[in-house]
């Protein structure tokens, strides 16, 4: 089976974002961040203080968004003048970035002397603030003072970042890079389907020492895992992600613990079951058998050494465990077959003594960004479409939400939109 490409990226489809640009050097990012933010299917509306323009034009924004920028509190293409209550109610969000000291201070202390300033005070939408500066101006008395009033006023602040300062300075001040606000973003724009829940996952593939310098390992990338917990934290799911070795990024409001082998992977899944989570979701690519006469020297190669005989034993069943576990969590397992895919998921869920279980569909995804999805559980089996991990691990994060006891709130019971599977 050949699988398709997935199409742009809808996290954000159907929402609307200000997008608030103050003066600072930073402000060149902003624009990047835009696209990052349209990326995902959503529309941004940009409104500039007049120091911004000082660091970029409006033309480089209305290019970039399609969307007129607005800078003035006067603009008459507002039909009733009032830009300044216009514009934060067709959004969902409005998200100051770069946000310089002196913005931070006007809103902590009420002040509306332009367009963005008035906007703030007159919204009642959620703000979200990246604040960017020199390290001396982050850490001033006044400017943490200015911080606390906006974390009470119900802010949400992303960042700063400790780094390199066009100043020449190192420290704290500096803004969080697009991508990063763009997650931060996206997670407070995600039903929070999982509030409440902890979860526990796994990612990766393990590696089984043969020697210093050799090892036992499989092709797994470890997206697919990382993929699923960046979307229950999204959801609200305080996760607790326990990866093998990985090259992948941790998710934003993920914990994150590294392993090597499964051993170590048990050790940690068991550890993190105390007290037990609401859900544990296996989909790592654990070793079943490890080296039991490892070398702890490299095994050489020479012309009168023999070939090395490896000796081996299995390694624990960390699915089978956690689903045996009294008041055990919400179990799903994930499956990884070179043929007779279902049969053999079928079997696997029914030894592992698991609700649900996913397998992929098709050739060896390993690494790939798309994939195709058999959901079985023990009224049967669904597919899915061929979609990117990224959105496939959202509408998973929606089917565990709707078969837990008590989904969260403002759930319907869609789920994915299954089509029969004829395999």
């Amino acid at each position: 089976m050949k699988l398709i490409p997935s199409p742009s990226r809808t996290e954000l489809r159907g929402k609307s974002i200000l997008l608030g640009v103050t003066g600072g050097v930073a402000a060149y990012k902003s624009a990047n961040l835009l696209r990052e933010l349209q990326s995902r299917g959503a529309k941004v509306q940009v409104v500039m203080t007049e120091a911004a323009q000082h660091f970029i034009g409006t033309a480089t924004f209305q290019a970039l968004s399609g969307e007129p920028v607005y800078t003035d509190a006067w603009d008459q293409r507002v039909s009733n003048a009032m830009a300044h209550i216009e514009l934060s109610r067709q959004a969902d969000i409005v998200l100051i970035v770069p946000a310089s000291a002196d913005f931070m201070a006007k809103l902590a202390n009420g002040l509306a002397d332009d367009l963005l300033s008035t906007l703030c005070i007159a919204s009642n939408k959620p703000l979200a603030i990246a604040p960017s500066m020199n390290r001396e101006m982050w850490a001033h008395p006044a400017t943490q003072r200015n911080l606390k009033t906006l974390i009470s006023d119900g802010a949400a602040i992303i960042g700063p970042d400790t780094g390199d300062q066009a100043c020449g300075e190192t420290g704290l001040g500096r803004m969080l890079e697009p991508y990063d606000i763009c997650e931060a973003v996206t997670a407070m724009l995600t039903p929070k389907l999982m509030a409440g829940k902890r979860v526990v996952v796994t990612a990766g593939p393990t590696y089984e020492a043969i020697d210093p310098v050799r090892g036992i390992t499989n092709r797994s990338s470890g997206k697919m895992g990382f993929e699923l917990a960046r979307a229950l934290a999204n959801a609200g799911a305080k996760v607790e992600l326990i990866a093998g070795p990985t090259f992948q990024l941790t998710p934003h409001d993920v914990k994150r613990t590294d392993v090597t082998s499964a051993l170590q992977m048990h050790a940690a899944v068991m550890r993190n079951c105390e007290p037990r989570p609401d859900v544990f979701v296996s989909v790592a690519a654990v070793a079943d058998w490890r080296v039991v006469n490892a070398s702890d020297r490299k095994l050489k190669k020479t012309a009168k050494r023999k070939v090395p005989e490896l000796e081996f034993a299995e390694n624990p069943d960390i699915l089978s465990e956690v689903a045996a576990l009294p008041d055990a969590p919400y179990c799903v397992g994930f499956a990884a077959e070179s043929q007779d895919l279902l049969d053999n998921a079928t079997a696997k869920r029914a030894r592992k003594n698991v609700p649900l279980l996913v397998a992929n569909i098709g050739p060896a995804t390993f690494g790939l960004d798309d994939n195709q999805l058999l959901l079985i559980d023990e009224n049967g089996h669904r597919s899915t479409a061929v979609r990117s991990k990224r959105s496939l691990a959202t509408e998973l994060v929606k089917e565990i939400a709707r078969r837990l006891p008590m989904p969260g709130p403002g759930l319907h019971d869609d789920g994915f939109a299954f089509q029969k599977s004829d395999s």
